[in-house]
């Protein structure tokens, strides 16, 4: 398996395009509760299959990534062949990013004396696909790229 077997709530928000893969290899719902109940090992490979697919096809589609901690945000654009990261962190104590009110601060405040903003791009050491799952792994979320954006105007002014 390539990365991760699907959460049950993931299986059954894809119940339809499960049941299309598993027809697209002639399995009818009869023919797989037979092989679940007969095969359960079949079944389980099965299901490693499927995730892989919607793994691959999800991460193959991401453009940006976002991990959140109380005083840094990682901000990543996922290029073909490169990552750019722009990392802000935030040394005022009393500001944690991760509730509301830090976030606002840092929003209105990004040239604040106690903001650092740092930026570089590597290539991938790994798949593409591969480094952003463990990225997602480790607490990255998929974004549409706003904030990323608003930071990367911020550092190209300067």
């Amino acid at each position: 398996m390539k990365y991760r077997q699907l959460t049950k709530e993931q299986f059954e928000s894809l119940h339809v395009e499960f049941a299309h893969f598993l027809a697209s290899q002639s399995i009818d719902v009869n023919e797989w509760d037979q092989i679940k109940k007969e095969k359960p090992h079949v079944a389980e490979e099965e299901m490693n299959v499927f995730s892989d697919v919607v793994w691959d096809d999800v991460l193959t589609r991401i453009e940006y990534l976002e991990h959140f901690s109380a005083n840094i945000i990682n901000l990543f654009k996922c290029h073909k062949e490169t990552l750019h990261r722009i990392v802000v962190k935030v040394t005022v104590s009393t500001i944690n990013l991760m509730e509301k009110e830090g976030y606002e601060w840092l929003l209105k405040n990004p040239s604040h004396e106690q903001v650092e903003i740092l930026e570089g791009t590597k290539e991938y050491q790994q798949e593409r696909n591969t480094e952003l799952f463990d990225l997602i792994e480790k607490g990255s979320s998929i974004s549409k790229g706003e904030l990323y954006e608003y930071f990367n105007r911020l550092i190209t002014k300067s």
